[in-house]
């Protein structure tokens, strides 16, 4: 085996320009050099192999895991090392045979450059000092690693060299799952309908050797079975690197059925299953949620917002990476309060995998006890979508090479096309338009249709609470890099949908991509119209925009200008909950992660005649007839 092998990367092919009108700049996060993978500080084409007698890596305990159905399992590792160093480290690989025989085909021109050793990075990783400072001088220490069911077996790889040239110098034995194939992690979703609930979910299995279903039905009443259908995505499907090369790792199978025909206000139970070619069946534990109101029905109904939530690893891995360290604290305060939640809205930049697969799975494991319980409904952000020629709106990398692929197809939403992430919810007395700001909004566009026609589609009588949600800011925000910019909010944004918010009465606009929270007071044509800040009634004079980026990635520096129409602030990780009493009352709070607790709140009252009234220039002239 070579002493040193290179890694082969794909090059972007030089990039066309484009004129301002035709694209806009990505701007922001990766201009401020704080959204880079912590995966992809591991230099994989510097790696020489130098496997040694005097370190090894081993197995504390059973190979086999998830004997009793457990979708994850710990995992303890033994480390020794003649020659420690504080810069040693330990990746975890699935597949567990990592070398050069799963590279893809090469070229005969790379074939010359020498075969690689490594094609994919690790799906975390720790340095080998993490819980023992006495490591570099006893060389020996134990690391625990969270790992869950990702339909691979998994191996241990000891490195040393840190980070920047790695070498190999121990390789543990491979551990999997009991089953590796096995349905697992539900996102429950609204559907097209209020009496359609969707559940997507991932498996091993592929429709030539399982056929997918869900078991369902009331709570402790009898079962059905409802057919789902099954998709992928695979590594050609990807727009560029890493998602193409060193990110790549096959998805598995999703399978999304669509429970129809629900009783409205109902708990029904459920269970993913895969019928197999041989008459045997596999089945997942039982799952539960609660069927949507009827539209317009007036019941006690609760709604979170927010964006930029991230995953983290409960194990610690790749701890020296400043990323995403709120995203757990907001999983589990959404967690332990679930029972008072009816669905959750997370808009846009989920996991930032950006370009490296794995990470979606890992992902889905995290909010998996709150997507299959509520439904969650994402939006499209840069960080699922942006990428060079690639259709997006915008210029930039942020997707990894994704261009919106896992997203579209790991998540299903209740769009026309998946592929234009846009799309109209009802939740009792709730309306809810979904953007997607990766693709054009401007007044003329496909998207500024369907946004026109989602506002205009609203039963005020009836779903009386109108609310317009999407990543990018295409309101208002203090943010100190639109403030540097002399914005305030994407350019272009609010220009053209200003009118539509205007017209038709929308009563708040929930934007994420900035990473912290913020209130501004009721706008119309940019001016503030009401100077209450904790109770609103009577007409709808103005829409009430939020930046609720705090999910969990790392926070946004606010600037020190004085924004007029600011109401409040916080440099912190945090959520909005919206409760609907009944179609007059409505309260709006904001929790911060650590705690739940409320830090800003404001309630509306308002009857059917508010919202049909006139206000500034929102009606037609009209006329006194006999």
């Amino acid at each position: 085996m070579r002493k040193k092998l290179y890694l082969l990367l794909v090059l972007l092919s030089s990039i066309n320009s484009v004129s301002c009108e035709e694209k806009y700049i990505s701007l922001g996060e990766h201009e401020h050099g704080q959204m880079e993978h912590p995966l992809s500080g591991i230099k994989l084409h510097n790696i020489v192999v130098a496997l040694s007698k005097s370190a090894s890596i081993k197995v504390d305990g059973p190979t086999l895991l998830g004997s009793k159905g457990e979708d994850f399992e710990w995992v303890t590792i033994n480390l020794r090392n003649a020659e420690p160093s504080q810069d040693d480290w330990v990746g975890v690989f699935s597949p567990a045979n990592f070398n050069e025989s799963i590279c893809p085909p090469q070229t005969s021109k790379e074939k010359q450059s020498g075969a690689p050793f490594i094609c994919t990075a690790p799906l975390k990783f720790k340095f080998a000092n993490y819980s023992n400072v006495k490591y570099t001088k006893t060389g020996k220490t134990s690391l625990k690693f969270r790992l869950i069911n990702q339909r691979g077996d998994f191996s241990f790889a000891f490195f040393s060299g840190g980070l920047q040239n790695p070498k190999l110098i121990s390789v543990s034995k491979y551990v999997t799952f009991f089953n590796p194939k096995a349905p697992l992690y539900p996102r429950l979703a609204l559907g097209k309908s209020w009496d359609i609930m969707t559940v997507t979910w991932t498996s091993g299995y592929n429709i030539d050797e399982a056929v997918p279903f869900v078991e369902w039905g009331w709570k402790g009443q009898e079962q059905k079975r409802s057919p789902a259908g099954t998709l992928t995505f695979h590594r050609n499907s990807m727009c560029g690197s890493p998602a193409r090369t060193v990110g790549w790792r096959d998805p598995g199978f999703i399978h999304t059925s669509f429970l129809k025909d629900l009783w409205p206000n109902v708990e029904y139970t459920y269970k993913l299953g895969h019928l197999l070619s041989n008459g045997s069946v596999v089945m997942s534990k039982q799952y539960s949620f609660k069927s949507p109101p009827f539209p317009g029905q007036e019941s006690l109904q609760r709604i979170v917002i927010f964006g930029d939530m991230g995953k983290q690893e409960r194990d610690g891995s790749n701890e020296y990476a400043d990323y995403q360290h709120g995203s757990l604290i907001t999983t589990d305060t959404l967690i332990n309060d679930l029972d008072n939640i009816d669905a959750v809205f997370l808009i846009g930049d989920l996991p930032y995998a950006n370009g490296y697969i794995s990470q979606w799975d890992q992902f889905t494991s995290q909010v998996e006890p709150i997507a299959s319980r509520v439904p969650f409904m994402i939006a499209s952000g840069n960080h699922e979508r942006t990428w060079e020629n690639s259709g997006s709106l915008y210029n930039g990398l942020d997707s990894g090479g994704e261009c919106g692929v896992p997203a579209e197809t790991l998540y299903y939403v209740p769009a026309e096309n998946r592929a234009k992430f846009w799309y109209a919810a009802d939740y009792g007395m709730f309306h809810f338009c979904i953007a997607d700001t990766e693709h054009d909004w401007r007044e003329g566009s496909e998207q500024y249709k369907f946004i026109e026609q989602c506002f205009a589609s609203a039963n005020r009588h009836k779903q009386p609470w109108l609310i317009f949600a999407a990543h990018r800011v295409l309101g208002y925000s203090s943010n100190d890099w639109y403030a540097k910019e002399g914005s305030f909010e994407e350019p272009m944004g609010r220009e053209h949908l200003q009118k539509l918010w205007q017209k038709y009465k929308v009563d708040m606009a929930f934007f994420g991509h900035v990473h912290n929270y913020e209130r501004v007071c009721p706008i119309y044509q940019n001016q503030c119209v009401n100077k209450e800040t904790s109770h609103y009634s009577g007409v709808v004079n103005g829409t009430i925009h939020v930046v609720v980026g705090g999910g969990g990635s790392h926070l946004s520096q606010f600037t020190s200008l004085n924004t007029r129409w600011s109401v409040f602030k916080d440099y912190d990780w945090g959520f909005v909950k919206l409760t609907a009493f009944n179609q007059s009352s409505l309260l709006f709070e904001y929790k911060k992660s650590k705690d739940g607790k409320v830090y800003d709140s404001f309630t509306i009252s308002r009857d059917y005649k508010d919202v049909l009234a006139c206000v500034h220039d929102g009606c037609e002239p009209t006329t006194l007839a006999n």
